[in-house]
């Protein structure tokens, strides 16, 4: 996304720090828009597991507002409205971990 909004040194670091950590750059494309990030993936398990978004952010060093920002994501992408339609919706990824 860095790149594309013309952010080419900004892109490349963010490439270097998760090749550093042993992830790798996830290609965006019109396949991969509505699967969740492994971000979006982590928060959704958190919330299924009842933790509130303070609780989430302070886990994982996120504000409560970048918490509600993902959660919106994962809402819209699984096509779901409410925390207690994660688990099902989890599950139906295969993601109920």
């Amino acid at each position: 996304m860095l790149g594309a909004i013309g952010m080419e040194a900004f892109a490349e670091r963010a490439r270097q720090e998760l090749i550093a950590t042993g992830e790798k750059v996830r290609k965006r494309s019109v396949e991969t828009r509505d699967q969740l990030t492994p971000q979006e993936e982590q928060i959704a398990r958190l919330a299924r597991d009842g933790l509130s978004n303070p609780q989430i952010g302070a886990q994982l060093f996120l504000s409560t507002r970048t918490v509600e920002w993902h959660m919106r994501k994962v809402f819209a992408k699984l096509g779901i409205g409410s925390r207690r339609e994660l688990n099902g919706a989890l599950a139906q990824l295969g993601r109920d971990r």
